[in-house]
């Protein structure tokens, strides 16, 4: 037998294992023989006896059977469903210490696809949240039935088991308290409830959204029918029991898929949109809009993002990947003029609606792709002093990190929700660029996801 066969775990093979760090998933990271395995719950420090459950070429996965040694950090996850559910990752590491481990994150990323002297990148300690529960705007549970009882929830982790989520410890207070009187509303008028199996019954997905400072909740039923049986009394119920309801939709979504929403939507009761408040700029949210989900922390890391935009009064800037307009509005009060672009229509309709309700003259926006859009407003004049982009997962687009290099902004702000593609953007922009500083921000305790602000200046 050769050294190599030698060195191959095999699946239910048990070995000892010390882990190094947190992957970016928040699964332990170890080396068994010189290979990298990933071991969901263990965390950095701790030495475990670990079963291998599957056994790739370059890296293994494994689970925890004993713990040999416990990090100092572990705590008893408050959740009673956290290790079926899988919405978080981290409940079971101290607070303090979710805040260290994400920044290591971002430093990870760095040092595997960013070919600068990790010394010289300024990441600072990550921002985080003086209380980290219940900081969620909005909650999109799934409805079905188990043992005659409704049950809503999110899908287990790796399967298709729906777990009851009474209580989420990281929702908002009112959006549990709304979607559980909801599910006693749908039962006490006995309206049927969706089976994806035989593909039957009405109610998919209880959908509710809060308004951190005004309070005002919106409550999206997603139908798999147009109609909806005794709906006129589930409208009555819903307006009595929840008073602070004060908009009410349905979304229609007859196609057999995981996708939440369908293309019907329906204003049932109460007003169109609720309000919500970020700083001094408040915005409307439609059933469709994409907003933030955890206020508090925008408010940090839209500052973050002012700070590292530096502005003075004379910037041209560009929120390219705009949405609604947060950033741009955000940023228009020291601008000279502020101009953003985004694919989604809708998107520019409501960003254009919410600068003229704060009187923001100085901002413009269109549909577009910020690679063709840009290279326009370049050739007519517009040539932009500070580019904010804050892409989707996947990173920039090609496209546009060859504009921005041929725009050279004076400077780049780089707010991103993944450091792994923040990482390659940031190793394509540092031809030009120098990264001057990394601020991550935690908008998603107890999982491990992680915000980070770069900031980068033209050499």
């Amino acid at each position: 037998m050769s050294q190599t066969q030698d060195q191959q775990l095999e699946v239910n093979q048990t070995f000892p294992l010390t882990i190094k760090r947190i992957g970016i998933n928040g699964e332990g990271v170890g080396y068994f023989k010189k290979k990298v395995v990933f071991v969901p719950g263990a965390l950095p420090g701790e030495e475990i006896v670990a079963i291998a459950t599957k056994v790739d070429t370059k890296f293994s996965q494994a689970k925890i059977k004993q713990i040999r040694k416990a990090s100092p950090h572990r705590v008893a996850a408050p959740c009673p469903v956290y290790e079926q559910c899988g919405g978080c990752q981290l409940q079971h590491l101290s607070y303090d210490q979710q805040l260290v481990e994400k920044r290591d994150i971002v430093v990870q990323a760095m040092e595997r696809y960013l070919r600068v002297p990790i010394e010289s990148l300024n990441i600072k300690e990550t921002i985080g949240m003086e209380d980290p529960w219940n900081y969620r705007n909005k909650s999109q549970f799934q409805v079905g039935m188990k043992e005659g009882k409704i049950i809503a929830g999110l899908y287990g982790v790796n399967s298709h088991q729906l777990i009851d989520i009474p209580n989420c410890l990281v929702q908002h207070k009112a959006t549990n308290k709304v979607t559980r009187i909801v599910k006693k509303i749908l039962k006490n008028l006995d309206i049927s409830i969706y089976n994806e199996r035989k593909k039957k019954g009405v109610i998919r997905t209880v959908i509710t959204r809060v308004g951190f400072e005004t309070g005002e909740v919106q409550v999206v039923l997603v139908t798999r029918t147009t109609e909806i049986p005794r709906k006129d009394e589930l409208i009555k119920q819903i307006r009595d029991q929840l008073p602070e309801v004060k908009s009410l939709v349905q979304n229609v979504n007859d196609r057999n898929t995981s996708v939440i929403f369908g293309d019907k939507t329906i204003h049932l009761a109460g007003e169109r949109i609720i309000n919500e408040t970020l700083g001094d700029l408040s915005y409307e949210l439609s059933a469709r809009t994409f907003f933030q989900l955890n206020p508090v922390q925008t408010v940090k890391l839209y500052n973050e993002v002012k700070q590292a935009a530096a502005l003075t009064g004379k910037e041209k800037v560009v929120d390219a990947y705009c949405g609604v307009g947060t950033i741009g509005l955000w940023l228009s009060d020291q601008a000279k003029e502020v101009r953003g672009m985004d694919i989604i229509k809708e998107s520019i309709d409501d960003a254009k609606k919410n600068a003229k309700k704060h009187n923001r003259s100085n901002v413009h926006y269109e549909v577009g792709k910020a690679e063709n859009v840009m290279p326009r407003w370049v050739k007519e004049g517009f040539r932009p002093d500070v580019i904010v982009v804050d892409p989707p997962r996947t990173g920039c687009d090609q496209a546009l990190l060859r504009t921005m290099m041929k725009v050279k902004p004076k400077k780049i702000v780089y707010v991103s929700c993944n450091p792994s593609t923040l990482a390659k953007d940031l190793q394509e922009l540092s031809k030009l660029y120098k990264v001057e500083s990394m601020q991550p921000v935690d908008m998603f305790p107890q999982t491990s996801h992680v915000e980070c602000v770069a900031q980068l200046i033209l050499k």
